[in-house]
């Protein structure tokens, strides 16, 4: 008898698109240069397909008289604005790599990030909430030694793409000439389990493909209008977002800087919408909203519902309520560009709620044994690897974290354990590594750790997920503290806040004596999760516990 083993191959006769950023762009200009392209209504700004070609050819001649050469690292941090889209698209054109930054980030962060990957030239807003970039930057600068400019979009992206005129556009082609599309396009960090964020190095191939394959799943076409209030900066908004729509004429529809659930259903009804992304929390505050039954969302039709477990009764609200027959689940991470798996938008809801679809084309998938490598049958559970066209180029100046993360045969090891049914339907059921999802964001322990770790009152800190009904899972970290040290919860909040990601802050805290550990000393995470999961439901947010 023939054991059926957990492996899928996306056999497709669609080919992958052999061919740049720019050179995509510029192929669909031509096709529909006068239909809308980019609507972002927080900023009032409307631009054609032609516009937005003239916009990016613009400011990628500025970066060119500003010397960003090909292969130079450019910055982005912001939060959505019609400015990160024009500049994701001119720095690809100009051959330099943009470097996605979390508008979250805080000092520690930012400057880790610059650092790492040196970026020469950054652009900003001047700020975003109560966090001003601009004083940040400032305070972090004299560690920057690569970073030779910074512009605000504020007040300097209007004389970029002034001093782009004064580039002519031969020069501009020339430079397109000579980039290839397996060139590096972009950095994006991504949080794991060791320590700092790793910079996901991707190329033109990989992003490119991967936004055109989501938008044929989707069955995208000129017709399509797309809501997209998830995060540039994430590949969710960037790939699955922007590049799904350039690749098929669809237009991009931004409701506003971050997300808001009132102004994404106004951008629904107002803008005609088609699609409509988000995790989860994002449709759970939509469909919650006392103002839901006032806006008409009959337009609706399809979409993605990613970055954390989906409950079967929103995806069927989102079905009935929002009118999205056609919403997929796709699976993925940063370093694979990002999905590789994703279910058809005529699957039932069951299979759309109780997996993450099939193997996206082009693509290989395997579940495999941890302890051995060997493949597993279907139904038997194991850390699901994939391979193919969107497997990243490396983590940016890391190669011991790279070779890590790839083996010899190209397999990226994903850390997730899965299953796969005798149909190819993939289901995620855990993870092999620590790393806490937050409302779709990865957060690294070990990088909250070892910032935990500076504080004066801190002798040791461990950093768990515990579950969250909201967002799937918050953080939590257990401290033990320096002999007669002592540490109240806002004062560790204090301590956190402005220095890391409010996202990344814990939650919840507990001081403790020891922790449960194993005979050899190794700390059992999974018996904390356990015994903090128990204690929560007797305390509040606001507590911290003494043990």
């Amino acid at each position: 008898m023939t054991t059926l083993f957990s492996y899928a191959h996306g056999a497709s006769d669609v080919p992958l698109l052999g061919e740049t950023i720019g050179e995509n762009l510029r192929r669909t200009v031509e096709a529909h240069a006068d239909r809308e392209a980019l609507v972002v209504r927080s900023q009032g700004f409307r631009a054609t397909w032609r516009e937005l070609w003239q916009a990016t050819s613009e400011v990628a001649r500025g970066l060119i008289a500003s010397g960003v050469q090909r292969g130079d690292r450019v910055g982005v941090w912001s939060p959505n604005r019609h400015e990160w889209v024009i500049l994701q698209y001119a720095a690809a054109r100009a051959g330099a790599i943009l470097v996605n930054i979390n508008p979250a980030y805080r000092t520690t962060e930012l400057e880790y990030a610059l650092r790492k990957c040196g970026v020469s030239v950054l652009l900003l807003a001047r700020g975003f909430r109560q966090a001003n970039y601009v004083d940040m930057l400032a305070a972090v600068r004299p560690g920057l030694p690569a970073l030779r400019l910074a512009l605000t979009f504020e007040d300097d992206w209007a004389g970029l793409r002034e001093a782009g005129r004064g580039v002519d556009e031969a020069t501009l082609t020339e430079r397109e000439r000579s980039l290839q599309f397996d060139d590096p396009a972009n950095i994006q960090y991504t949080s794991g389990t060791t320590g700092f964020p790793k910079g996901a190095t991707l190329s033109h191939h990989n992003i490119l493909n991967n936004g055109y394959f989501i938008g044929e799943a989707l069955g995208y076409g000129p017709e399509d209008r797309v809501c997209i209030p998830v995060p540039f900066y994430h590949c969710f908004g960037m790939v699955l977002g922007n590049l799904a729509c350039t690749t098929h004429g669809a237009a991009m529809i931004i409701p506003g800087e971050s997300f808001e659930p009132v102004a994404v259903l106004e951008a629904v009804q107002a803008e005609r919408c088609t699609a409509l992304y988000g995790v989860p929390t994002m449709f759970i505050a939509e469909l919650d909203h006392p103002r839901f039954s006032e806006f008409d969302l009959s337009t609706l039709r399809t979409g993605i519902m990613a970055g954390s477990p989906c409950p079967v009764e929103v995806m069927r609200r989102v079905v009935s309520q929002m009118h999205m027959s056609e919403v997929t689940i796709v699976y993925g991470m940063t370093e694979t560009s990002p999905g590789s798996t994703q279910s058809s938008r005529t699957d039932p809801i069951e299979r759309r709620v109780s997996t993450v679809g099939r193997v996206h084309p082009h693509v290989e998938v395997k579940i495999i044994d941890p302890a051995t490598g060997a493949i597993v049958p279907h139904g038997e559970r194991g850390e699901l690897c994939t391979r193919g066209y969107s497997v990243m180029l490396g983590y940016w100046d890391d190669e011991a974290a790279t070779a890590a993360a790839i083996d010899r045969a190209g397999w990226m090891h994903t850390g997730d354990l899965a299953t796969m049914d005798a149909e190819g339907y993939v289901n995620i059921v855990g993870r092999i590594k620590d790393t806490i999802i937050r409302g779709g964001e990865n957060i690294s322990p070990r990088e909250v750790e070892e910032f935990l770790h500076t504080h004066p009152a801190i002798s040791e800190a461990q950093v768990i997920g515990v579950p969250s009904a909201r967002y799937g899972e918050e953080v939590m970290a257990w401290v033990r503290l320096r002999p007669g040290a002592a540490a109240t919860p806002d004062e560790l909040t204090s301590f956190c806040s402005g220095k890391i990601a409010t996202y990344k802050i814990p939650r919840y805290w507990k001081v403790v004596d020891e922790f449960p550990m194993t005979v050899t000393g190794k700390v059992q995470k999974f018996k904390m999760r356990e015994i903090s999961t128990a204690e929560l439901g007797l305390t509040t947010a606001s507590q911290i516990e003494t043990a």
